[in-house]
Parts: structure tokens; sequence; C-alpha cells
């Protein structure tokens, strides 16, 4: 087809190709084993596989209501009130999504407004600043510190005005792993309070948490709790990227506001998979036994790296574990991580992609949710370099 005379003037002028995308191709051209892009190389549980099959037998298979089945969003709230203390009525204040990513869209396109400042901490997932962008938002950058990646809650409490109409976080934080603590968020409950500043809070790897540590969400803490959206992803949670089915938690006036731009978005999500998790999430096992089961994958690559040349400190949260090159190589991350790809045949992302001005600490992020097998060949590769 013949190119449109129209001149067209884009949202997202400058938006590169994700390093994700770009990291798999490589990847792939060159066979290389792939650590980079976060999901699992293993299925998904069998049970929730013949629950999605026994519901799709039974029946559901049209339309499901706009935000979500009863049932389904009545064991979130059950499973919300269980770990963190806060009730949300599952009718006017749960809404299940088309994964994580397109409710922290519908929340951004719900609540920015043109020329409103939304602050958001780097390194940070991509998807953040462009929904910002496409709907007139201007994102504030403020980079968390240093390699292990703290707030400097000074420099945070600076950036407040009255322009800015949302705070954007990510715990347990993704590239970085690190957890907001109970201090911060705390911190952030005050930084916050009197204004009228929504907060959306990313909790995609709310159960995969390690070692002392605990999920801090915004829902424990009240004025947190009344001015958020938490979004969350089962994806992440059950080994199944590729459902794209999350969910996402908020006080009615804000849900309300959510529900308008889902509707005419995508209006409902998968029916027989919406039956499969509700069945499925009555088992608390099924997600309070994540923290354990990816903490021996981490435990198993750190081990089985341990002789090598990259500097690291263990992951508190998420299946992503950072690595300091700085003791190996002068090129920048990016270099780095593509020469691993194209040489040495294992993949990894590159951090500075993710920072405010593309800082470069000299690190790169692999995902250990992977089958031992794969992990081990890894660490083989990694401990020759």
């Amino acid at each position: 087809m013949k190119s449109s005379a129209h001149n067209i003037t884009s949202k997202l002028p400058e938006l590169p190709e994700s390093i994700f995308s770009t990291m798999s191709r490589l990847a792939n051209e060159h066979n290389a084993i792939n650590i980079a892009q976060g999901f699992p190389n293993f299925e998904p549980d069998p049970v929730l596989i013949q629950l999605v099959a026994k519901a799709m037998k039974d029946g559901y298979n049209q339309y499901a209501p706009l935000g979500g089945i009863y049932p389904l969003k009545e064991v979130i709230a059950e499973k919300i009130s269980l770990l963190y203390g806060t009730n949300y009525h599952p009718q006017s204040e749960i809404t299940i999504t088309v994964g994580a990513t397109q409710a922290i869209f519908t929340a951004i396109s719900a609540l920015v407004w043109p020329n409103d400042e939304v602050i958001v901490l780097k390194p940070a997932y991509d998807c953040y600043e462009p929904a910002i962008k496409a709907n007139g938002g201007i994102p504030i950058l403020i980079q968390l510190t240093g390699k292990d990646y703290a707030i400097d809650w000074d420099v945070f409490k600076a950036h407040l005005n009255n322009k800015t109409r949302m705070v954007i976080i990510n715990t347990p934080h993704n590239p970085s792993g690190m957890v907001f603590s109970k201090s911060d968020m705390l911190m952030l409950q005050s930084c916050l309070k009197d204004t009228n500043i929504i907060l959306l809070s990313d909790e995609v790897y709310e159960h995969i948490i390690f070692d002392s540590n605990s999920h801090e969400s915004a829902s424990k803490y009240p004025d947190l709790a009344s001015r958020s959206f938490v979004c969350a992803s089962f994806g992440k949670t059950f080994h199944a990227t590729g459902w794209k089915m999350g969910y996402c938690a908020a006080p009615a006036e804000l849900m309300k506001e959510f529900q308008k731009i889902h509707e005419f978005n995508v209006f409902c999500v998968n029916h027989p998979f919406q039956r499969a998790l509700a069945e499925y999430l009555k088992k608390p096992a099924h997600y309070l036994d994540l923290g354990p089961f990816y903490q021996e994958k981490r435990d198993l690559f750190l081990s089985a790296i341990k002789s090598s040349r990259f500097k690291f400190n263990p992951t508190q949260g998420t299946y992503f574990q950072l690595l300091d090159f700085s003791e190996i190589s002068n090129e920048s991350d990016i270099a780095f991580a593509e020469r691993l790809t194209k040489e040495l045949g294992i993949a990894c992302i590159p951090i500075s992609v993710f920072n405010k001005d593309l800082v470069d600490n000299k690190q790169i992020r692999i995902c250990f949710a992977k089958t031992t097998e794969t992990l081990l060949k890894a660490a083989e590769i990694i401990t020759t370099i």
C-alpha cells in the first residue's frame, strides 16, 4: 500500500526499539541462552491449565462482566485482606485487566491531563514514560542513587509541587530487585500527605520476595491506599506471561474513573482464564510458595557463579539479579551485553537503558526464572568471562 499523504504527527516520535526486543532478537540470531527477557522457560502448574480447559468446556467462552467476574474479584479482595489488612470491595474497587501493563496505562489515562507532572523513579520499567507522554503528561525523572538504587527522599520531596499529578513506584523493583522498606513507605506516605497526588504502585512481583524481606504494599498504609492504584500480575505470579492477566485495586472514587477508560479500551478480559484463576487462588499456597520457589533458583544460580569475576549482592525480590562487571571490562553496558550475546552465546539486559540520562553503572540484569538446566548452562559461561 502506498504511504498516506496525511501529515501525521507522532505522539511518541522518538520511541526506540525496546531493549527486550533487541536482546531477544540478538539471542535468536546468535542461538544464545536467553536470560534477558523476564519470562519463565517452564510451564505453569498443570492444575491451572486444567482449570482453564474445564472453564472452556463448561461454556465460559463469551464476554465477562466489564470489571471482571465477581468470584475472582472476591478472592483477590480476600488475598489483599489476608496479606495487607486492607479491605477492597470486590465489585467497586477491583478490576481485572489485560496484564499489569494495561492496568498501568489505564490508570495514567484516567487521571493524567496534558501538562500534568508524573514522577518516575529511575531505573524504571519502560512502559511508564510512553503512557505518560501519550496522555500529554510530563515525566519527571528522579534517579535512584548508587548501585543499590536507594531513594534520596530529600531529592524526591524537592520535586513535588502543585503540578505533580501522580507518582509511580515499583516494588519489588524491576530492574534492580530492590524492595521498598517499611521506612520507605512511611516516608512516601509522609511526603504525599495533605496533597492531591495520586500514587500508582506497580506490585507485579509482590509474591517473589526473599530472605527476611517483606512486601510493603501501598495498600498496607491507609493514606497511601486512599490515593493509590495498586497494579498486579497473574502472568508474573503463575508463570504464564502470555496469558496477559492482571488486576488493579483502588478506592471506589478512583476505580470509577479507571473503569471509564477500561470499558472503551478492552471492555473485559479473557473469561475462561478468570474462572480458572478464581478457583486456583482459593489455595493461598499457590502464591505464598513463590518466594521459596524462586529463592531456590536465585541461590542455585549465585552459587554456580561465585567463582566468576562478577560482583553482586543477592537480589531482594523479583526474578532478576544484577551483576556488576566493572572489574571485567570498561565497555559500556550495552556493548558488553551485545558482545556476550554475539561472542559467548548468553543474552542479558544492560541497565543503563532504564536509567536517567543512560547512567552506566557497569551492570547487567539476568532473569533466573529458568529451568535448572538453563541456569547451570548460563552459569558455566559466566564463570569463563
